[in-house]
């Protein structure tokens, strides 16, 4: 069985927050932070070099495939922020209408700016989003 490849390490979220080149993707960021942070009760902690996560949860697939992840986190990349709200995206079609400018991935929700969205709904998807996990899974 193959191992995870994104696993949590020891660096600090915050000084890889404060490197991030673009003022206003750093700003987002923070954000981010404070929010995730707040919904799951959990300190940020860096998953490989350049996610971060909020909190933990063991998921075991049909196929026996199991492992911890995070239970929220995001990612800044070069023109974006991939937001892991660990959650099946597509059931939160009536929220995404509301949310504003985005695109979504099989598990993930894209954003540019913070300012391009409505922040209180986000805020309701990733409180969705780890009731979702503390049904399926036991969230630690």
């Amino acid at each position: 069985m193959a191992e995870n490849k994104t696993k949590p390490t020891k660096e600090s979220a915050a000084k890889f927050i404060d490197t991030l080149e673009d003022p206003q993707q750093r700003k987002d960021c923070k954000q981010l932070s404070k929010m995730m942070r707040a919904a799951t009760g959990e300190r940020a902690v860096m998953w490989g070099p350049s996610i971060v996560g909020f909190g933990t949860y063991h998921y075991k697939y049909a196929s026996g495939h199991e492992g911890d992840i995070m239970i929220v986190g995001f990612a800044p990349r070069k023109n974006q922020i991939s937001l892991y709200l660990t959650c099946d995206i597509q059931q939160m079609a009536p929220l995404l209408e509301k949310l504003g400018k985005h695109k979504t991935g099989k598990g993930c929700l894209y954003i540019k700016h913070l300012a391009d969205i409505d922040t209180d709904i986000l805020k309701q998807m990733i409180e969705l989003g780890i009731e979702q996990i503390e049904q399926k899974h036991s969230a630690t």
